[in-house]
């Protein structure tokens, strides 16, 4: 597994692959049909439709790129690793220096996981974001330490691993 590995669930991954193809093919068409449209109204430097539907082009060539790139490095299944191990695609509950009052529940791994199991609220954090490169690997109860971009070192223990699909 290479860090730019991406554990997705079957379903996460056929959702993905049908978005890209609309992105790719009925979603190009739309937004050139718009661009075509705007560009017919007359004066492209005062066309707000024209604008919008460039920036709209942009936006959707982004998601197409990040989606091409996500699929390419994409694992499907579970992520291995023990059930109680913190692993990309794990829902994990943490404290902060020895406060358990004082309580984070996120997924480790991609945004694309969100929704699918009704947890739109869930707070994100890559597995290579300092956080997450602190705790992959331990278990409950665990402690690990990492260095905030704020410069600060702050201190968590892990107080629950489980599958974000349970």
């Amino acid at each position: 597994m290479t860090d730019s590995t991406t554990w997705l669930t079957q379903e996460a991954f056929d959702r993905l692959t049908e978005e890209l193809a609309y992105l790719k093919g009925e979603g190009r068409r739309l937004v050139t049909a718009k661009i075509a449209f705007a560009r017919d109204e007359g004066d492209l430097s005062e066309n707000a439709g024209y604008h919008a539907a460039r920036e709209e082009q942009g936006h959707q060539e982004a998601r197409i790129r990040v989606l091409t790139a996500m699929l390419e490095h994409a694992e499907v299944g579970e992520a291995p690793g023990d059930a109680d191990e913190v692993t990309p695609g794990t829902k994990v509950s943490i404290y902060y220096d020895d406060d358990p009052d004082d309580c984070d529940t996120f997924l480790l791994g991609s945004r694309e996981l969100i929704g699918l199991d009704g947890s739109d609220d869930l707070e994100v954090f890559s597995p290579q974001s300092p956080l997450g490169t602190a705790i992959i690997g331990c278990k409950v109860g665990e402690t690990a330490t990492y260095t905030a971009p704020s410069g600060s070192v702050i201190e968590v223990t892990i107080a629950e691993v489980k599958p974000l699909h349970s």
